[in-house]
């Protein structure tokens, strides 16, 4: 993990703790509100490389109906460079679920599943058009759609990465 002091600007917006408990949060939010069990913890590392890179958030489907062999099937460039996307991710990501732990914005279930508190407000907007709301709204997209399989495990193949 780079120290603060070592990190670059862009990489202290993109992948602050905060940032990273909130996208992990919003996706955990709505799988549980979509498939009524908690999102499985191993999930969370397929949520920061699908909607942190730019070309693959954008190239993300619009409806969960959408199968998700297909859609890797269909954008052989972003699936390209997922695996090490995901890989170069991983310590972030767990110091972004260390914090959402620490700070009550995630909590584990007794099955070890991810649930949310996330708090909605007026104190808690984000700009309509601002990249980190559609960063968060595409985060909550992937946790509804992963409701649609079945194994967490089978996201991991398809996606070419390991748990």
């Amino acid at each position: 993990m780079t120290s603060w002091s070592e990190r670059s600007r862009t990489q202290a917006v993109m992948l602050n703790p905060a940032l990273l408990a909130t996208l992990t949060a919003n996706a955990a939010h709505l799988y549980r509100e979509n498939g009524e069990r908690a999102m499985p913890w191993p999930l969370a590392f397929i949520i920061a490389p699908l909607v942190l890179h730019r070309a693959t958030r954008e190239s993300l489907p619009r409806t969960v109906r959408a199968n998700l062999n297909a859609w890797v099937a269909d954008h052989p460039v972003e699936h390209a460079g997922f695996a090490r996307r995901a890989t170069s991710l991983k310590g972030s990501v767990q110091e972004g679920m260390r914090f959402g732990l620490r700070n009550g914005v995630l909590a584990v279930d007794a099955d070890g599943g991810l649930i949310a508190s996330l708090a909605r407000g007026k104190g808690h907007t984000l700009a309509k058009d601002s990249d980190v709301q559609q960063i968060v709204a595409r985060a909550g997209f992937v946790g509804r759609w992963l409701t649609k399989i079945e194994q967490p495990a089978t996201v991991f193949v398809v996606l070419g990465v390991t748990p």
